[in-house]
């Protein structure tokens, strides 16, 4: 029993001193974090708009059949190239046939009528100039003279618009392109202003983006965009802005803008999906700090710096932004190191263990 007593002293002090010594390591292991730090930088920074929109070609030609009749010829089928005045469909179709050769007719009765007229008013001015009529006869000849010239210009120009209508029997590419739409083969019957084809220039095409109204102020034409498009989700084209629509849509509260691509690309199609980013302000010397690092209290904006190897609460001034990084107005200069995430368990002082960065 002695020797158990004369024991537990020593056991005691023993765990005294395991305990002060576990205490002091977690007090101390307690107040030192593990953080991701970035350093303060000096970058360009640029503020743009995003926007979504579909590919549109800026020349388009919708070709109807103008009148009713009967598809006699073909030239070119869906999806081929057409040359500007190239024939695509011919109708064959006996209205304006039938109106062409009565308007010949015509012409050609107007014409002998103007004859006797002329010889007419001839034989009568002679005739006056012998006594032989009087002077009402003679005005008579010459009012019925001029009335059949008036007469015959009418006939001629009657003539002229038949001739156009038998012209309109033939489709024709107004410009060079591709066809688009072309459905119809020889032998079909087709109705007066039934569309028949659709020529597009796919040299021109543009990309047509709906944009907030709240943002409608910032945009310009001739302001730079930077366009990708759902199908080549690598490719990154340059646009410019090259229409600004002056209306808002009530439903979405939005407006089209509308962006021409610097270069041609020959992959792309007309009803493709798009995505543009359209830059309204480059800040080419900013100091910038991630969002993500930023917190905020009594609507003041903070970071958490290291300094001396501990956390400082630093508040700062902020500026432009862009939707990954915001200027430091105040509060910061370029070097300094900031935590990456400010988590809620950091506090002023504590002291930190710099651990690489996770690469994004």
């Amino acid at each position: 029993m002695q020797s158990l007593q004369k024991f537990l002293p020593k056991y005691s002090i023993a765990l005294a001193v395991v305990f002060i010594a576990t205490v002091f390591f977690l007090m101390t292991k307690g107040n030192t974090v593990d953080i991701e730090v970035e350093q303060v930088r000096n970058a360009e920074l640029v503020q743009a708009i995003y926007a979504t929109g579909f590919v549109e070609a800026d020349a388009v030609a919708n070709l109807s059949a103008e009148f009713t009749g009967t598809v006699s010829y073909v030239g070119a089928l869906e999806g081929q190239h057409v040359t500007a005045g190239q024939k695509i469909l011919q109708f064959s179709s006996p209205q304006p046939q039938l109106a062409l050769r009565e308007a010949k007719a015509a012409l050609a009765e107007q014409q002998a009528q103007t004859r006797d007229n002329k010889l007419r008013r001839a034989r009568k001015k002679n005739l006056f100039s012998e006594g032989a009529i009087s002077r009402q006869e003679l005005d008579e000849a010459e009012k019925n003279s001029v009335q059949a010239e008036e007469m015959l210009q009418q006939k001629a120009f009657q003539l002229k618009m038949r001739e156009d209508d038998l012209k309109k029997l033939t489709v024709n590419a107004p410009f060079s392109g591709t066809l688009t739409l072309q459905n119809v083969k020889e032998g079909d019957y087709v109705t007066a202003n039934t569309l028949v084809a659709r020529v597009v220039d796919t040299s021109s095409y543009i990309v047509m983006v709906e944009v907030d109204e709240l943002d409608i102020p910032r945009i310009r034409n001739g302001q730079m965009a930077t366009v990708a498009f759902d199908a080549y989700p690598d490719k990154r084209l340059s646009a410019v802005v090259s229409r600004i629509v002056p209306q808002t849509d009530r439903v979405t509260k939005t407006s089209k803008i509308y962006l021409a691509l610097r270069q041609p690309v020959a992959e792309i199609q007309a009803g493709m999906t798009a995505t543009a980013n359209i830059i309204y302000n480059i800040r080419p010397n900013a100091l910038l700090v991630r969002k993500s690092s930023l917190f905020e209290e009594n609507r003041l904006s903070y970071v958490w710096k290291i300094e001396n190897g501990r956390l400082k609460k630093q508040p700062i001034r902020i500026g432009a932004s862009d939707m990954t990084f915001v200027e430091v107005l105040q509060g910061l200069k370029t070097g300094d190191k900031i935590a990456l995430v400010p988590e809620k368990n950091l506090h002023e002082g504590m002291e930190v263990k710099i651990i690489s960065a996770r690469k994004s």
